[in-house]
Formats: structure tokens, sequence, C-alpha cells
């Protein structure tokens, strides 16, 4: 077709009217496809820009690969488990590259790797508050507890809205209880709740626990937190939370959210191992220690949860909202669940119990009245407590 454009071209120059149906015989070709190149077709370009599946999500991955601290690796899984057509990881990394949706960030700092035996040590740390969005634009502050088996490079993510030492041990059980064994040993950094500040040991209640476990405690050493390399990469799956934001409604979908990204985590290969955690873990729980009796795990584990009470003087648990005095809005209370009822303290004094209960919301009536009578000043109490019944009825309706 080449020498047929330039043949019209010379035809145009010498103002001559080409011949379409003699070309077409000359070239082989159409009479039409003739006529087409005299009117000004270019021919097909030699690379065409092929739409990509993924152009209908652009929008979305920008707006979550931009959030502070998201990752290429966070973004995929987020757009996997909320899609089912996103297509291979190696694909969306082209993609994102192709569009030039995420700068680069080179390290090249050394990084040498501390190895241990099977059953040695578990490492751990905090990765400290972490601030999501729900749905409705209710903002939630927590902790999450990060521990890794170095061997396996098994991970354990403990969501917690405190960092106390009491929170550690109880974190700690629930990874033993998890894993259904323990390590010979401890590895953390110098973390405020169970370290000394001035003399830089382990406090005595914290040591004391490991005694109970028959477990060593160890810090890794001053200003070498390589040597608890493990679970620093562990807190960099923990960023795989950040595109979620904005994207569940409760605490309690958040946790589960939490959880799932430990699955997927302990089913990551490995670039050192070139295994899974999970496949590694079948050999690494042959050697961790037994656990010790079930009373010891429950004292440690402290089975009260910290919430914070709401303006509407609620406190959320398991999906439902419970009531507490008025007077104790926006301050955060200890829940405690036994025998299938809940009691709620603040500062060790129970200030409320219910029973459970699967209704979303959970009024105490004296709580309620108490409510009406700080913004209803002009009603008596007969009136306010006529009030406070005929609004729970109704809420009741709404609700349940």
């Amino acid at each position: 077709m080449n020498e047929l454009r330039k043949e019209l071209v010379i035809l145009r120059e010498l103002e001559i009217k080409p011949n379409y149906a003699e070309l077409a015989r000359k070239y082989n070709c159409d009479y039409r496809t003739v006529k087409k190149y005299n009117d000004g077709y270019e021919g097909k370009p030699s690379t065409r820009e092929r739409k990509s599946h993924l152009d209908k999500y652009k929008e979305e991955i920008v707006e979550k690969i931009n959030k502070s601290g998201a990752t290429k690796k966070s973004v995929y899984e987020f757009m996997k488990d909320k899609y089912s057509n996103v297509g291979s990881y190696s694909n969306f990394g082209y993609y994102i590259r192709k569009h030039k949706l995420m700068s680069k960030n080179i390290n090249n700092k050394p990084h040498p790797r501390y190895e241990t035996e099977y059953g040695q040590q578990m490492q751990f740390d905090w990765k400290e508050d972490i601030k999501l969005t729900n749905r409705y634009g209710e903002i939630f502050e927590f902790n999450i507890f990060s521990a890794t088996l170095s061997a396996s490079r098994l991970h354990n993510f403990v969501y917690s809205k405190t960092r106390t030492r009491e929170d550690v041990e109880r974190c700690l059980v629930i990874c033993f209880e998890r894993m259904q064994g323990m390590p010979k040993e401890l590895l953390t950094d110098n973390m405020s709740s169970i370290v000394n500040t001035k003399s830089k040991k382990f406090v005595s209640e914290f040591i004391t626990f490991c005694k109970d476990m028959e477990i060593k405690p160890k810090k890794c050493k001053i200003s070498s937190p390589e040597t608890k390399g493990k679970v620093e990469s562990s807190n960099r799956f923990i960023n795989w939370l950040i595109p979620y934001d904005g994207e569940f409604d409760t605490e309690e979908e958040l946790i589960q959210i939490i959880e799932k990204i430990n699955k997927k985590v302990n089913q990551e290969v490995n670039s050192t191992t070139g295994a899974t955690p999970l496949f590694l873990f079948e050999k690494e729980k042959e050697y961790l220690l037994p656990l010790p009796n079930k009373e010891l795990l429950e004292r440690y584990k402290n089975d009260t949860k910290l919430c914070k009470v709401s303006n509407g003087f609620l406190i959320s648990y398991k999906g439902s909202q419970y009531s507490v005095p008025p007077k104790f809005i926006n301050k955060t209370v200890k829940v405690r669940e036994l025998n299938n009822k809940l009691y709620i303290y603040y500062n060790e004094e129970l200030i409320a119990s219910h029973d459970l209960s699967v209704k979303k919301i959970n009024y105490i009536e004296e709580h309620y009245k108490e409510g009406l009578l700080c913004t209803i000043n002009n009603k008596n109490e007969t009136e306010i407590e006529t009030i406070a019944k005929n609004n729970l009825e109704l809420l009741n309706k709404l609700t349940n």
C-alpha cells in the first residue's frame, strides 16, 4: 500500500484525477480501498492502545494508592477482595507503572538476615495509633499487636484499643492459644509498657508473666532494629488495612478485616524461605513448648474490653449497643462478658449491666430518662417518663 499512496500523491500534485479501477487492478486491491487512501486514509497504526479491564477502577486505585502508607500490594489485595475481575498481581503492577499511578521508593540500606531454629523465638511489636473511618464518618483509633515466629515467619495480628502491659500479656496469650504452643524466647525492643525507661530492664510484672509461661524475654540490641526485622516485615503487611478506610461499618467488621488480612499474610510466599508461613509452621509447631494450664492463661488473657461511650450514652459490643448513665459520655469504660451478661465498669466501679441481646440498641429506661432530663427543661418527671417509654417503644420497632 506504500506504493499506492506514493502514486496517489504524485497524481494529486499533477492534478490528475485517479482511475480507481485501474489502480485497484495494478495494486491487487478493491477500488474502494484506492478511494479510501485517496481521501486521506493513512493505514492501520503500527501500535494501538488497548483498553484495560482495570480502567473502570482507575479512579478508585488512584484514591487508595495515594493514602499515606498504602502500598501496591495492599491496594491489590483490597481490590481483589472487593472485585472478582482485577486479574493477576503482575498485571495490576504493570497497569500502575504504565499509568504512573505510584512513585518509586528505592531503599539501598543494607539489611543483614538473622535466622533462628524452629520453636526458638517469637518477635513482637505494636503498630501504633492507627486511625480508620467507617462508612458513616466515625473515627476508630486502635493499635495492632504484631507477633512473628522467627523461623516459619508465621504472623499473628491482634486488635487492641490500648498498649498497656496487661494488653501485651493478653495479646501474647491470644497468640499462644492460636498456635497451640509457645516459643522458648520472646524478642522485642524497649517497649515502654514492659521495659523500665530508666534501667532499660523488663518490669517485674512482665518478668513474672514470662516465668509463669516458662519463656525467656529478650530485647533487641540498641540501634539494631534489624534483629527484630521479621516482625517489622509483618508490620508492613498491616498497611494492607489502609485501603479499607471508609469501607466498613462496625468495630466487629474491622476486627474481621484484620483477621482476614492475617490469614492472607500467612499464605504469602516468603522471599527468604521460598515457602508460605503456614507451610513452615506445620514443621515449627512440633518444636513449640506446650501451653500452661487453662486457668493461668485465662488469668492473663483478661477478657475485659475497653469502649468509648458515644453521645447517645451507648457502647458497642459484638454488633449491638448498650446504654450507660449519660454522665459517662466520652469516657472510656471496661466491658466484661460473663454468663450471657454484659458488665460495664468505670474506674473498677460497676456502672451498668445488660443481658446480652441480638437487638441493635439496648437502653435501660433509667439511663434514657436521665438523658432526656439533660435535654428537656420544661417537662415534669411524669411527662419525662411518658416520653421515655414512648420513644423506647418506637426505637424498638424501628431497630429490631
